[in-house]
């Protein structure tokens, strides 16, 4: 898992000018929480820490008034049109505590030959790590599944150290069975040409 350095500033200018302004110059506006600590108004590079996002769950180690806090993202608004931060949500995390977070399920192999299609009932699974070594994803091999096939989040290989937060039981993925299109009776098939004509 990486680790990202960011400069944060304390921020005391609330509002909806205030988030605007601190915008313009190239930064988001934040909020730092966790450890039974009072939350922390706070502003990131915006480039940086939009980068830093591409990453799940990525650890964030912020440079805030000359001491180094460690956090992860929980809540990140963007801009529906343009995309752009416009607020990130920030939990404190200490090494060797174990946080829940979700991480990204990813599939490999091929299905059994005929026609099947794979359904991601989950495209992410809930566990529990440690907050300096979070998966970004996790890897299920479909290698030959046919339909009827499904993978529980039990059967699942977890990185060492990781652990469930979830029911073992859940459906994580399913095979189905591929539905072929009927084709069109002559007699529909007759009107529609006339219909175009």
């Amino acid at each position: 898992m990486s680790e990202v350095k960011l400069a944060a500033e304390s921020r005391t200018e609330f509002g909806k000018g205030a988030a605007r302004r601190v915008r313009r110059e190239g930064r988001v506006p934040g909020v730092v929480y966790g450890h039974g600590t009072d939350p922390v108004h706070i502003t990131l590079p915006g480039h940086d820490l939009l980068l830093a996002l591409r990453t799940p769950n990525v650890l964030l180690a912020l440079d805030l008034d000359g001491k180094t806090e460690l956090a992860i993202p929980k809540a990140v608004q963007r801009d529906a049109i343009k995309g752009f931060l416009e607020h990130v949500d920030l939990l404190l995390v200490k090494r060797g505590e174990k946080v829940t977070v979700e991480v990204f399920v990813q599939t490999e192999g091929e299905l059994a030959p005929g026609s099947f299609l794979v359904e991601n009932v989950l495209n992410t699974l809930t566990v529990e790590a440690e907050a300096t070594h979070i998966p970004e994803s996790v890897t299920v091999s479909i290698e030959g599944l046919e339909a009827g096939a499904s993978i529980h989040a039990k059967d699942i290989t977890l990185p060492k150290g990781t652990t469930l937060a979830i029911d073992e039981d859940a459906v994580v993925i399913q095979i189905l069975a591929a539905q072929a299109e009927e084709p069109a009776a002559e007699g529909e098939a007759e009107g529609d040409a006339a219909a175009e004509a």
